[in-house]
Parts: structure tokens; sequence; C-alpha cells
């Protein structure tokens, strides 16, 4: 039923006999009289000029609503476009947000470094205990920014939990579920107010296209749609229609990713190289029963420690045959990355240790590959 909706949720937004979607890619458009030059300027139409909305985004704005279950929405020219954007149009100077110890760097570097600039301050917590969230807030806390699973060792946040009482205190929550996707998780299921996702990366799914997302009710969509409008963080259409192409088969390619993620898992778990193992769909994760409860598939991304440290990863990732090494994910081919070399030029030490990035920390990103000839591949690299 959700590829069929995947599939259909657009139907009759096209007027033309074309089976695949058109791509608009004119910047003004052509208004036929006085009349209707004011319905095209009004908040969130996307037929006057691309920087205030375009057809084509708007359409896959549209199947992705409808996916998380919420109102409409609106698509970014990258996923950072889309958060940076959201934070922005909810908070002035003496605001409070709280955040999570652990995030995509560039949410850390907003909260950290950029809204500080602004006098907007950010208390950043535990996302594993719901009572940290409680104790961080204060009077002028106007946003709860959670992001579940976390990069990169797939911490959880309890939605339902941290929801409950961000709505106690009358506060905003926004989650970026860009690793769960909207196959394996819907935040606005449990109550959160406003769905982000970098569409880079599962939703696009090919490797080939920059764009974020962002899914709400109509009335806080329009307040970040304002703030874009003067932003500036429009989407390519082209890369909108990149990501309506690649969106249609996001359940198909997200199964088979949860089936390997799984499944690898497993497989390092036994491994006698491997220290340690991350990923929530193993009862050995320390939150796998909030996993089962808020989450329907378990994705196919897959975090560990090797025995041996830096030089023990990096010897790994050199005899990988099939998965490249790459520092994004969510696409059709498997990519793998040392985060300790992939963040160490942009985070303090201090950082590294607080999020657990250790020396030999593998972050492994299945694609759609044959699982058996993933597993072998990952196996003959590790060794006996």
């Amino acid at each position: 039923m959700l590829t069929t909706n995947l599939l259909h949720a657009d139907d009759g937004l096209d007027d033309g006999p074309s089976v695949s979607p058109s791509l608009h890619q004119s910047v003004n458009y052509i208004a036929r009289d006085v009349k209707h030059l004011a319905e095209i300027t009004a908040p969130m139409a996307s037929e006057y000029y691309t920087r205030r909305g375009n057809p084509t985004s708007a359409r896959l704005a549209k199947v992705i609503a409808d996916l998380e279950g919420g109102e409409t929405g609106m698509i970014f020219a990258s996923g950072m476009g889309a958060i940076a954007t959201t934070l922005m149009a909810f908070v002035q100077n003496g605001d409070h947000i709280v955040g999570q110890q652990s995030h995509y760097i560039g949410i850390t570097e907003m909260l950290d470094k950029v809204l500080p600039r602004y006098g907007v301050t950010a208390t950043r917590v535990d996302q594993t205990r719901v009572e940290a969230f409680e104790r961080a807030i204060q009077p002028n806390t106007k946003l709860i920014v959670l992001e579940t699973p976390v990069n990169p060792l797939l911490h959880l946040t309890d939605l339902r939990a941290v929801c409950d009482l961000a709505k106690s205190h009358g506060i905003l929550t926004c989650c970026d579920s860009t690793f769960a996707t909207s196959v394996n998780q819907r935040p606005m299921d449990f109550g959160v107010d406003i769905v982000l996702h970098s569409a880079t990366k599962y939703i696009g799914g090919h490797h080939d296209l920059l764009a974020g997302s962002v899914t709400a009710s109509r009335a806080l969509v329009e307040r970040i749609w304002d703030l874009s409008v003067t932003t500036g963080a429009t989407a390519a259409p082209f890369n909108a229609w990149l990501a309506l192409r690649g969106i249609r088969t996001l359940e198909l390619r997200v199964l088979r990713q949860n089936e390997t993620g799984l499944a690898l898992a497993r497989f390092l778990e036994e491994h006698p190289r491997v220290e340690r193992v991350f990923y929530p769909g193993l009862p050995s994760h320390p939150q796998h029963e909030l996993a089962r409860r808020q989450m329907s598939g378990f994705g196919g991304l897959v975090t560990f420690d090797l025995k041996g440290g830096y030089s023990a990863g990096l010897a790994f990732i050199e005899k990988l045959r099939l998965a490249v090494y790459a520092t994004s994910l969510g696409g059709v081919s498997s990519t793998v990355v040392q985060p300790a070399a992939l963040f160490g030029n942009r985070l303090h030490d201090d950082v590294l240790v607080k999020q657990g990035i250790t020396p030999g920390l593998i972050r492994f990103a299945a694609g759609i590959e044959n699982t058996d000839d993933l597993i072998a591949d990952v196996g003959q690299a590790l060794g006996p």
C-alpha cells in the first residue's frame, strides 16, 4: 500500500497526458490577468516565481507530506537549507532551544556557533534520557530539536515522551528523520510538529541530487516559507524532479536496506575482530525496545567499533570491494566511512568523545546490493 501511495499521491496535479511528472524548469510564470496575478502571488503559491515556489517542488512536497501524514510541506536546496530556515523561523534574540548532545554536524554548528551570534542560546542534552529534556527547559524555550536515530551511534529519542513534555510547556518540536526514513518511522504519529529530511539521501536514493524537505501544518509551513523567500535556499526544479523520481521506489529500497542492515549487524556482532555493534534492530542495543515501539524497520545503517583502532579501520576500508569510501549515504550503492577521519578536522576532541566517536569506529550504509554479497565482502575485508 505504501508504494502505491508513493506512486499516486500526486495524481491529477499535471494537466498533460505524460506518465512521468513534468519538469517545470521556468523561473517566471505568466499571469492571465490582474486577478490571477493576485492568486499566484499568495503565500506558498507555486506558479509565480520559483524562489517563492515551483510546481515540481510543490508536487514533491505533497508526496512527502502524504507519506509523513502531515498537512503540507516545502522543498529546499539541501537538508541544511531546510534545517537552518526552520530553526530561524521560530526563534529570535533572547529565545532558547533544547537540542541533543548528538546531532548531524550541521545542526550542531547551528546550535553551538551560528544561532548564538544572534542572541539565541541552546542547551544540548543526552537524547536517551527524557528527564534531561525536562531539566533543560527554560521559560524562554521556544523549540526542541530532535533527531532519531542519530549519526553515528544510532541513539534514539523517545518521540512520544518528549513531544508530550513539549506540548505541556507549549513548545514546538521538530525532528530530523532522515536516517529512519518515512518508511520506518513517522514522527508526526508521536506528536512531532515539524518533520525534516535531507532528501539528498534516502528520498532521492541515487547519489545524484541535493534537496531538503519540511512537513508540518500549513500555519507552521507558511512561517518557514515566509523566511525562505528572503533567505533563498530554494530547490532547483530539476533536483526536485530527480527526488520525485527517486521517492517512487523509496519503500522498495528501504525494505532491502532494512534486511541487509539487520543481517550485517548480526554477522558483525559475532565476528572476533569487532568490539561492538551499534544497530537498533539488535537486542543488544540499549534502546532496542524503544526502537520496536516507534520504528517499523531499523534501517540500513550499521556502525561498529573495530579492535585495533584507527589503523584497523583504514585497513578494513581499503580491502572492501563493493562499498565505496564516501561520506554521504542513503542511495542505491553502499557507502562506508570512518567517522574519526570524517569529523576529526571539524569537531574538537572533546566533542568526538562526547559523541562516542572512537578511532576504530566504522559507519557502513547498505545500498541495495544483494545482502549475501555485501556480507561476504565485509567478511573478507575483516579477515579471519
